[in-house]
């Protein structure tokens, strides 16, 4: 049984509603209004090179922009207590998807178990595990912090670790994929960090990190290969550092301003992936260093009001929510833009709502949608000492502790 005013306190704890943040709409809107841009000045080089229509890739990316609009829609209007009962039901559904996509065939250019395909539709199964783990993770840090079991118990520890060994499993060696991995861990650390989690066991969350990747990286041929071409970038460019090698070449044929959105041949079959891991490189052909740097700000901006958000939320599990979609976001537009310019090895991942691909839009506009509505209950309180007024705020991963973690002032959900 509830006790007598449970839905009025869960309200409560979330804070006062008010008008949501509406930049991040914005710059939402700006991103993919980027990528459509992107795309249609390259499908027609697209399509010559794979004798196609020219209108199919701008067809399927205003088709998954939709979608992942209206995933942004649902999520920002219902409302966040009753995502609860969905989470266990999504981490069955990804865990089901994660075996399910073994049995489907080989990928013909990754040679990698990442896709479910289902007539004419298919979906990535990491975008999905993505999705599951961030509300997962929510759920179980912000439950062992309302029962102040997170600083002194292992369980949490064990839990962790035993996330990061089935991510290894399920999705770096049967998925192939480590660059979704590493956005999961990232999205991992930072929220332990952010819920209150000891750094002492964060730090053994690093060192089982470190090991994974080694093992990763040493137990893969082409990742390997990868990484030598990455050292030696020269070296590789007719075979395993091929990608690499043009995505530099369009990165400097853009100049300071770029060639045009008409011009341009790198889409014309000699990029790679030019729609989806290599797109910052084809609009560093476009728009040049100007360009680029422009768009790069754009992200910086989006990053920083994610950031802002998750520093004012007031609810842990809002608060571990919005954490985990500002590292899924950072990290994955880092290893993407990193990639194209020579600082990091390459990764199949793709840039945050401008790449095309479905799965990829749709599931992280609907992990935006729930942030934006997040920001509805975001807790703003003026001080006022003497003639000056400042901020107060519920800084929950700004100030750390070196020895201790140092829990937030932040409201747990009230149990239900």
């Amino acid at each position: 049984m509830r006790p007598p005013g449970w839905r009025r306190r869960a309200v409560d704890s979330l804070g006062r509603r008010h008008k949501p943040d509406h930049w991040l709409f914005v710059l939402t809107a700006l991103l993919l209004g980027v990528g459509l841009v992107v795309v249609y000045s390259i499908s027609p080089g697209l399509a010559a090179s794979q004798h196609i229509s020219q209108n199919y890739f701008i067809s399927k990316q205003l088709i998954d922009v939709g979608l992942g609009l209206a995933a942004f829609a649902f999520a920002a209007f219902f409302p966040v207590r009753r995502w609860m009962a969905f989470i266990t039901p999504l981490a069955i559904a990804a865990a089901l998807a994660s075996i399910l996509v073994l049995f489907t065939p080989l990928n013909e250019v990754y040679q990698a178990h990442r896709w479910v395909r289902v007539g004419g539709f298919s979906f990535q199964v990491a975008e999905l595990i993505k999705l599951a783990l961030l509300l997962w993770l929510a759920r179980f840090l912000s439950e062992k912090w309302r029962d102040s079991r997170l600083s002194d118990s292992r369980e949490v520890l064990q839990v962790l670790i035993a996330i990061l060994a089935l991510i290894g499993v399920m999705v770096v060696k049967f998925q192939s994929d480590l660059g979704s991995a590493s956005v999961m861990v990232a999205m991992l650390g930072l929220m332990a960090y952010a819920a209150g989690l000891p750094l002492r066991r964060i730090a053994l969350i690093g060192a089982a990190i470190v090991l994974f990747l080694s093992l990763a990286i040493l137990t893969s041929d082409y990742r390997r290969d990868r990484l030598s071409a990455f050292l030696n970038p020269g070296e590789n460019c007719q075979t395993t550092g091929y990608q690499a090698c043009q995505a530099l070449v369009s990165v400097g044929s853009g100049g300071l301003f770029g060639q045009g959105l008409g011009y341009g041949v790198q889409a014309y079959g000699y990029l790679p992936e030019a729609s989806n891991d290599s797109i910052f490189a084809i609009m560093a052909e476009k728009f040049g260093f100007i360009g680029t740097t422009g768009i790069v700000l754009l992200y910086g901006l989006f990053i920083r009001r994610l950031k802002i958000i998750a520093t004012h939320t007031s609810e842990l599990f809002s608060r571990l929510v919005a954490v985990g979609v500002l590292a899924w976001f950072s990290t994955q537009m880092i290893i993407n833009v990193g990639a194209m310019l020579g600082l990091l090895p390459l990764k199949g991942i793709t840039l945050p709502l401008i790449s095309q691909g479905g799965t990829s839009i749709i599931c992280l506009m609907a992990a935006l949608g729930l942030v934006y509505q997040i920001s509805r209950y975001t807790s703003y309180s003026e001080v006022s000492r003497g003639n000056q007024s400042e901020k107060s705020t519920n800084d929950s991963f700004d100030g750390r502790r070196l020895r201790r973690a140092h829990n937030a002032p932040v409201v747990a959900r009230p149990r239900t």
